[in-house]
């Protein structure tokens, strides 16, 4: 439906998988690192809105993931560097929201997006610490006796599934089996029950920890023992891990070589999401499915 914003006139549409090539150019000139790739994946899980301007060009992208019927997050919204600051993104999001209804919605707001958000109702949850690079050392982490890493099984699924779904407070039952599709896993086992799991995939020009889920404790020993389990078995790779600055795990990555590149704010509406305290998600899936 087209919509005449501060004299530019821009239609509204579903966002297609016909709209991937132009939407990775989009993602580009704003120096994201997303392969096409990331874009299918993305289109895949989600669903949402191209904004498209009167010259035919795509101007902004936004989808929603939705987790069960309770919740959402909202990622891969973009607004051309040409067409900023015409209201692009504010009916971009609105729309979702419509859409979306009473559900607990979650963004990972920019400092330029996070005025757009506030605006529209949502409170800050906390900060999440970018880290990324490829020269790194990662020690040997102890684990506790009778924990031991192990790789994770075609039987886990269900597992890994309620263990992310408890540590990030979102149903993750319909995620996992596709993440699990083009990642590999390692899996923290207690005894001979999976406690713990990350996952290593590709992303951008090179690859992602994460989601990484342990138990809380004070040192994260089992957290930084899932996460050097990847830095090590991929020296000299291109490594992205996005985690929560409330868990402490920032100084201990810039120490191994990832440096701290960005910031990010999490953002909720009808939040925060009903996470299990004694279960953390120390590593995000990315920043547009949480």
């Amino acid at each position: 439906m087209p919509d005449s914003i501060q004299n530019e006139v821009v239609e509204y549409r579903a966002f297609t998988s016909d709209d991937i090539p132009a939407a990775h150019a989009l993602s580009m000139s704003v120096k994201w690192r997303h392969r096409a790739d990331d874009w299918r994946f993305a289109a895949r899980l989600g669903r949402g809105l191209a904004a498209v301007a009167q010259n035919g060009e795509l101007a902004g992208t936004a989808l929603a993931f939705e987790f069960g019927a309770e919740a959402a997050t909202v990622g891969m919204f973009i607004v051309s560097p040409e067409h900023q600051h015409h209201g692009i993104g504010r009916g971009l999001l609105t729309r979702l929201m419509d859409r979306l209804g009473s559900r607990l919605l979650l963004v990972h707001a920019s400092e330029d997006g996070r005025p757009l958000c506030e605006s529209l109702g949502l409170e800050h949850l906390g900060t999440i610490h970018q880290h990324q690079g490829a020269a790194f050392q990662p020690p040997l982490v102890s684990l506790p006796p009778g924990e031991r890493l192990r790789p994770i099984g075609a039987k886990d699924t269900p597992r890994l599934a309620a263990l992310a779904s408890r540590a990030g407070g979102l149903d993750r039952t319909e995620l996992m089996p596709a993440l699990l599709d083009v990642s590999s896993g390692i899996a923290l086992d207690r005894d001979g029950e999976l406690i713990g799991f990350a996952l290593f995939r590709r992303f951008g020009d090179g690859h992602v920890i994460g989601p990484v889920v342990a138990p809380e404790s004070a040192d994260q020993n089992r957290a930084k023992a899932l996460i050097s389990y990847w830095l090590a078995s991929n020296a000299g790779m291109f490594v992205r891990v996005d985690t929560p600055a409330r868990f402490g795990l920032s100084s201990w990555l810039e120490g191994l070589g990832l440096p701290l590149v960005d910031t990010i704010e999490q953002m909720a509406l009808n939040g925060p999401p009903p996470a299990d305290d004694t279960l953390r998600q120390f590593a995000l899936t990315s920043q547009a499915v949480w």
